[in-house]
């Protein structure tokens, strides 16, 4: 079968670090374009990886005819690309969040459904080695009922990611629409649904600046959530933790805790009522120091190719969305949000 031709919207970090590299590396994908309106950084890429370099994707889509496109922008462009792509007829990964609104979620569904697309949103913690054994875990049924939850994600902020620095979009608000919880929180907001299965019903939040300076974007969560099933529980997210950073999800459940990357992030902790300790060591997780591969952009094109349905779905990108929103608007309003 002839490759899937795949363009590249934004040629920064996540770009340059999971998605390109990715692509190159899976056999069924050839990339063929790239946009950046740094035009210099789709050049490099172009050189580096083959392929034509355009500052626009506009003018791209209206050169090139590909069958994907990865959209990998700030969070406010998330939604006009990808229904373009969908509208040139292109299956679309984009990155998360995937919209700033609800409303346009809603529209980047429809532009998919219309033009008979895919549309993916790279929530890559599914994906990652402990979340997957976690779930299998906790499928099996062995824990009983999940009772309470924490969850978090925190690091230094973007500064040392993005490359454009402390210069980042990210920490501008009409480009990012929100920080640490777009970057951060809705990960989690999106694994703790799919590991438990369930729904967000309720939300409660703090979400403020509270360290970085010149930002008016959030910098800090806490999040109270209430599940469908009744279980409660925390997510966090943060840009200040500066030493001792978090990816971790804790598991209190009727027959005992399971501890996911707790420890040193590679490993699913089981510990059982009746005194059992298990332990399982089945890879690491994707850190900013540390890239694994992500998984997102491989199940994306398996997707394509076995025209399947991607699981990681538009639908589950919005409900995920959703979570974040909800908390926006309980600091806003100082009230609990029912979804």
């Amino acid at each position: 079968m002839s490759k899937v031709k795949v363009a590249v919207f934004g040629c920064g970090a996540i770009a340059q670090r999971r998605h390109i590299p990715e692509y190159a590396a899976n056999p069924n994908a050839e990339l063929v374009a790239f946009a950046d309106p740094v035009l210099e950084r789709a050049q490099q890429m172009a050189e580096q990886y083959g392929g034509k370099a355009y500052a626009s994707y506009e003018e791209l889509l209206k050169n090139e005819k590909v069958d994907a496109v990865s959209v990998c922008t700030p969070n406010y462009l998330h939604a006009s690309m990808s229904i373009a792509a969908a509208n040139a007829g292109a299956h679309v990964l984009v990155e998360k969040p995937m919209a700033t609104t609800e409303e346009e979620g809603l529209q980047m569904i429809e532009a998919a459904r219309k033009n008979g697309v895919y549309l993916m949103v790279g929530h890559n913690q599914r994906l990652m080695p402990p979340h997957v054994k976690a779930k299998e875990i906790l499928d099996s049924g062995k824990l009983g009922k999940v009772l309470t939850f924490r969850t978090a994600f925190g690091h230094p902020g973007p500064e040392g990611w993005s490359v454009d620095g402390r210069g980042s979009w990210f920490f501008r608000k009409e480009e990012a629409s929100m920080g640490a919880m777009g970057d951060l929180g809705v990960h989690k907001s999106d694994f703790i649904r799919h590991l438990l299965g369930d729904e967000v019903t309720e939300v409660a939040a703090f979400v403020g600046t509270i360290h970085k300076e010149g930002t008016d974007v959030d910098d800090n969560a806490t999040c109270l959530l209430r599940m469908k099933n009744g279980a409660i529980g925390t997510l966090v997210a943060s840009w200040t933790h500066y030493k001792g950073g978090d990816n971790s999800t804790v598991l209190w459940c009727e027959n005992g805790v399971m501890k996911i990357g707790t420890v040193n992030g590679d490993e699913v902790i089981v510990e059982l009522r009746d005194g059992t300790v298990e332990t399982y060591k089945v890879g690491a997780m994707a850190t900013n120091e540390k890239q694994v591969p992500s998984g997102v952009i491989d199940a994306f094109l398996e997707s394509i190719v076995t025209k399947t349905p991607p699981s990681i779905s538009g639908e589950e990108g919005l409900r995920s969305l959703k979570v974040i929103l909800a908390a926006f608007e309980s600091q806003a309003t100082g009230q609990v949000i029912k979804l």
